[in-house]
């Protein structure tokens, strides 16, 4: 599927592949993460390995599951 076409004859990216984009660079940012968006929930995703084993979390936006990532790892 391409993108739309946007100035100057550049294709821009779709909502999928900006999604794509947000998740590479979130288990980039957190080795051994994993982070997914939810197409039937709407909500970002996030497995986040801990001491006492795995937490699933969810958030709304990119940027609030990163916090939560950050929160989650910083208590456990």
């Amino acid at each position: 599927m391409t993108g739309q076409r946007g100035t100057a004859g550049h294709e821009e990216p779709t909502p999928a592949q900006l999604r794509a984009a947000t998740v590479r660079s979130l288990q980039g940012q957190f080795p051994g993460v994993r982070v997914w968006y939810g197409e039937a929930t709407g909500s970002w995703w996030a497995m986040v390995p801990l001491r006492d084993g795995p937490r699933l979390i969810e958030a709304p936006t990119p940027q609030e599951i990163r916090d939560l990532i950050l929160r989650a790892r910083s208590l456990g």
